[in-house]
């Protein structure tokens, strides 16, 4: 399973509310709702099959989180999906894969709805920036969690050393890269996206670490 340009495109539209879509464009609502569960279920079997691969080279990975495509009141401006190990399953620390009408990224990423039921503190998750290995992740971009998902991220070699550092509590970073929406379907989409996870893994592990 390919994602295409046409994945992305989905979300490339004025309302997503459905009251909204009932105001504006009510007989657009019966194809709209075709169109986002094919292409969720396209998402889906890609995110299994991730899953799939994580789970034979590295067993502590638990089943996947895959975001439905509405949650009851208005269809999803992109596709989400993230992966934890089994022991941390209550934590916030994510490796994230979300797909807008922009591009596909596969991130490291503090999943800030879950931050209160976390066992982690921000601070645990942060650690995964001490000691970077910055030839290693070179090619990786680095953003601000609380950059626009639509944003212009820089790599970590075009960032100057000690970047890096929280200002205030509530800071935390993201690293990951990125697939363009014109680029997306010149590669397997499952095949990109557990390599990049697997890339992550020892930053996720990190989080963990005693502090």
């Amino acid at each position: 399973m390919i994602l295409t340009p046409a994945h992305c495109d989905l979300f490339n539209r004025p309302f997503f509310q459905f009251s909204q879509l009932k105001k504006y464009t009510p007989e657009t609502i019966p194809q709209l709702k075709e169109d986002y569960k094919s292409a969720w279920q396209d998402w889906q079997a890609i995110i299994k099959q991730v899953s799939s691969n994580l789970v034979q080279e590295n067993p502590q990975f638990a089943a996947p989180h895959i975001e439905r495509w509405c949650n009851g009141w208005q269809v999803r401006t992109h596709f989400f999906a993230y992966f934890k190990y089994e022991q941390h399953r209550n934590d916030a620390a994510i490796l994230s894969v979300l797909l807008n009408r922009r591009r596909l990224t596969v991130s490291l990423d503090w999943h800030c709805y879950k931050a209160d039921r976390s066992t982690i503190a921000l601070q645990q998750y942060n650690q995964w920036t001490d000691n970077l290995n910055r030839q290693q992740y070179a090619d990786f971009d680095i953003w601000q969690g609380s950059e626009d998902e639509y944003a212009d991220y820089q790599t970590l070699k075009m960032q100057p050393e000690n970047t890096f550092v929280p200002q205030n509590a509530e800071d935390f970073y993201c690293i990951g890269k990125h697939l363009e929406r014109d680029t997306i379907q010149q590669y397997d989409s499952a095949e990109w996206i557990t390599k990049q996870i697997q890339a992550l893994t020892p930053l996720y592990e990190q989080c963990f670490q005693a502090a």
